[in-house]
């Protein structure tokens, strides 16, 4: 059991600090034709729960226009949560649940790939 003090959970009562990986997300969204306020305005929200969870947005990259015949999303984020339990607790939170019909009004598609965090190839 590796111990640190950030971030992780205390265990027993010892209080050890037990390391969790952070995990990280890759999400690309599709949204729909016309909808780019309230998309904005949605994720907005989202954010103010995901920070609850220690859930940050790290970047957003706009690669398209929505409705283009492009086939690419609109946006990609690169989402980070301290552990996998934390981003599950997000996921299944009931104010993120409650927004689900806004979340249908104005994204059409998501892809959410999970991955771990390595050194970039910078010289």
């Amino acid at each position: 059991m590796t111990t640190s003090t950030f971030p992780g959970t205390f265990l027993g009562r010892h209080r050890r600090l037990v390391v969790t990986s952070p995990t990280f997300l890759v999400v690309s969204l599709w949204i729909r034709e016309g909808r780019i306020a309230g998309f904005e305005a949605y994720e907005q929200k989202t954010s103010r729960i995901m920070k609850r969870y220690g859930g940050v947005v790290e970047r957003t990259v706009r690669v398209s226009e929505p409705g283009t015949a492009s086939g690419q999303p609109f946006e990609v984020h690169v989402v980070c949560f301290p552990s996998q339990a934390m981003c599950e607790a997000y996921r299944t939170d009931a104010e993120v649940k409650a927004l689900s019909s806004e979340r249908e009004a104005v994204i059409m598609k998501t892809v959410v790939l999970e991955g771990t965090l390595v050194p970039t190839y910078a010289a």
